[in-house]
């Protein structure tokens, strides 16, 4: 059935039919607003993924679309060290589109949120050429300070958690006709932020942190650029997985290494540390000097091959 025959107040009320709650919200889907509580300070943050840019139905279920934009944007608020409370979503979606695709993808939002532990509290629905979602989500600091990119300093470690480059081998599959490794294709479906590392960070003494959504050069970037650094990667500790070597040979012999460098969409978190101060479970991969402001090099030479994506370059 098309989403146009069923009717747009018919169809938020089938997505929005017994969604969960939680005593951080007040009032919920149903009016115009939504209204929720927060201990102190709240961080807020927004992602749109958009068919033909971020997915294909070709290449995506509904429910992997659903999952992603929610995983996207809360990956923002654990780069931040904020406790992920409550989104909305807006969907804009072609009227022919099949009532099936909306429900399933409302399904993954709402699977998405249940792993993360927060609730769906309203959005709003339109009609548009293409598929697009976008995700408004709003974080709870608990008392804490905000982690920001600014905060680096000379002579802390670069340490990270989370996948780094499947993404991108999935990507790189997909777009040549296959379907494998399973790995890297599931892994470009379907992000895995590590969730709830975030906040193990900031308790820990994270000094700066970014998530991984354009690549690990371009991201390390932006916090070289706002601590004022330079950041140097060693290469032999960034582990490339046998699913990451056998595209690199499949496809041309390239270095697999430039997915891990370059890859994104899969939202790791990579934050800087004083040494002793590293969480377990995350994974020293470089250094903050005082030489280069704003540079990132790898094993102290700067990296030739891509650095990572751009939505409006050519």
């Amino acid at each position: 059935m098309a989403t146009e025959r069923l009717g747009e107040f018919e169809l938020i009320d089938a997505i929005t039919a017994g969604l969960p709650t939680s005593p951080a919200i007040v009032l919920g889907p149903g009016d115009d607003s939504a209204v929720f509580r927060v201990e102190g300070d709240a961080a807020i943050s927004t992602d749109a993924i958009v068919e033909g840019v971020h997915f294909r139905r070709d290449w995506s279920g509904p429910h992997d679309v659903g999952r992603k934009v929610v995983a996207a944007a809360v990956a923002d608020l654990e780069a931040m060290g904020a406790r992920p409370v409550t989104l909305v979503i807006a969907m804009s979606v072609p009227p022919e589109l099949d009532q099936a695709w909306v429900l399933e993808c409302a399904k993954g939002i709402r699977d998405e949120c249940a792993t993360i532990g927060i609730v769906l509290a309203g959005g709003d629905m339109t009609r548009s050429k293409e598929i697009m979602l976008t995700a408004t989500v709003v974080g709870d600091f608990g008392g804490r300070a905000p982690v920001t990119r600014a905060g680096a300093r000379p002579g802390d470690v670069v340490a990270v958690i989370g996948r780094l480059g499947m993404a991108a081998a999935g990507l790189a599959v997909l777009g040549r006709g296959f379907r494998s490794p399973r790995a890297v294709v599931l892994a470009f479906r379907v992000p895995e932020p590590p969730y709830g590392q975030g906040i193990v960070a900031a308790e820990s003494g994270a000094t700066s942190m970014i998530d991984v959504s354009d690549g690990l050069l371009a991201d390390l970037g932006h916090i070289a650029k706002a601590s004022g650094v330079g950041i140097d990667l060693d290469s032999s500790k960034l582990e490339v997985s046998e699913p990451q070597k056998t595209v690199a040979a499949a496809i041309g012999g390239g270095d697999p290494l430039s997915y891990i460098l370059a890859g994104g969409d899969d939202h790791a978190l990579v934050a800087t540390f004083p040494s002793a101060r590293v969480p377990e479970g995350w994974t020293v991969i470089g250094k903050v000097t005082d030489q280069g402001a704003g540079t990132v090099l790898v094993d102290s030479a700067p990296w030739t091959g891509p650095t990572g994506y751009q939505h409006f370059s050519r």
